[in-house]
C-alpha cells in the first residue's frame, strides 16, 4: 500500500532507508519528486534521476505507459490480491484427482501414471502400454497422482509452504511455468532413466523444482540461506535414502527449477520476460529431445 507522500518510513529503520511500497528492502535511492525512498523494482526513470510509481500515476510527465507504475514482483510479475490462488488450486487438484483414484481403483491409475512401456492387464490383456506407445501425457498426468494418504499428505503439505511464498515472488503466470516446467522435466529424466516397466507417480518432480527456486530467491534477496539448504539436504537424504522413491524425478525437477528459478529472478529488467520465458521454452524443448530419444531407443 502507498503512503502518503509525508510520511517517514524509513526513519524506524536503522541503516539504510526501506522502499516505502517494499518494507523488506533497503534502498539508497529516492524519488525525485517527492523524495520518498524506492527500491529498483519501484523506480521509473524520469528526465531527470528516478521517480516513484505514485508520483506517475499522478502525472509527472515521464510518458510511461500506464502498466509502468503497477506493483510488480521480485520477478516482474503483477501482484495479485490473492497471491496463493494457483497454489489452492493445485492442491485442490492434487486432493480431487487422489479421490477419484481411490473411487476408480487401479485401472484409473494404471491409465494416467508415468511408465516407459509396460505390459498393463488392467487395460486389455497383453496390452503394450506407455510413453513409448505414443502415450506421452503420462508425462503431465502422473504428476497430480499419488500412491497413498502418507504421499498426498506430505506433497500437498510442501507444496504449500513452498509454493505459497513462491508465487507471492514470481506472480502467477511465472510460478505455474516452473510448477509445469519442472514436473515435466522430473518425468523426462525418469522416463529416460528407470527401467521401461518401472511406475511413477506424484507431485515430488514439481516440488523439488520449486525448493530449487527457492534457493535461488533466497540467495537473491539476500536472506539467511541455512534453513533453506538443510530443508533441501533433509529431502535429498529422503530420496536416497528410502527404497521405493522415484529419484530421478526429484533431480530432474529440482535442476529445472534452479534453472528456471535463476531466470526468473536475475533476468534484467528490460528484457526479462524473454529471458524467463525463454528459460522455460528451453526446458520444455529438453523434455522434448529426451522423451524422442528414449522413445526410439524403447521402439
Amino acid at each position: 500500500m502507498d503512503q502518503a507522500p509525508g510520511s517517514r518510513q524509513d526513519d524506524a529503520h536503522d541503516g539504510l532507508p526501506v522502499c516505502y511500497r517494499h518494507p523488506d528492502r533497503e534502498t539508497g535511492i529516492r524519488c525525485t519528486r517527492c523524495e520518498r525512498p524506492i527500491c529498483p523494482e519501484c523506480m521509473v526513470s524520469a528526465s531527470v534521476g528516478f521517480q516513484c510509481p505514485t508520483c506517475v500515476r499522478e502525472g509527472s510527465g515521464t510518458g510511461h505507459a500506464p502498466d509502468a507504475s503497477r506493483p510488480r514482483t521480485v520477478a516482474g510479475g503483477t501482484i495479485a490480491a490473492d497471491p496463493h490462488l494457483v497454489t489452492k488450486i493445485l492442491v485442490g487438484l492434487n486432493l480431487a484427482l487422489f479421490l477419484v483414484q481411490q473411487a476408480a481403483g487401479d485401472s484409473f491409475t494404471e491409465r494416467f501414471e508415468l511408465i516407459g512401456r509396460a505390459i498393463m492387464p488392467a487395460l486389455g490383456y497383453g496390452a503394450l502400454q506407455g510413453v513409448a506407445e505414443g502415450q506421452w501425457y503420462r508425462l503431465l498426468t502422473a504428476m497430480f497422482l499419488h500412491l497413498s494418504y502418507i504421499h498426498i499428505l506430505s506433497n500437498m503439505l510442501s507444496l504449500w509452504w513452498i509454493g505459497g511464498p513462491l508465487e507471492k515472488a514470481l506472480g502467477r503466470a511465472r510460478y505455474l511455468a516452473l510448477y509445469l516446467v519442472s514436473g515435466l522435466a522430473g518425468s523426462a529424466l525418469t522416463y529416460l532413466i528407470a527401467a521401461p516397466n518401472e511406475a511413477s507417480l506424484g507431485a515430488s518432480g514439481a516440488i523439488f523444482g520449486l525448493f530449487g527456486a527457492l534457493v535461488v530467491l533466497v540467495r537473491r534477496q539476500r536472506y539467511d540461506m541455512r534453513p533453506v539448504i538443510a530443508l533441501l539436504v533433509i529431502n535429498l537424504v529422503i530420496t536416497f535414502g528410502w527404497s521405493g522413491i522415484a529419484w530421478q524425478a526429484h533431480i530432474g525437477g529440482l535442476v529445472a527449477g534452479l534453472v528456471v528459478g535463476a531466470a526468473m529472478v536475475y533476468a534484467p529488467r528490460e528484457r526479462r520476460a524473454l529471458i524467463q520465458f525463454g528459460a522455460c521454452a528451453l526446458m520444455l524443448a529438453v523434455v522434448l529431445v529426451v522423451t524422442l530419444l528414449r522413445t526410439a531407443q524403447l521402439t
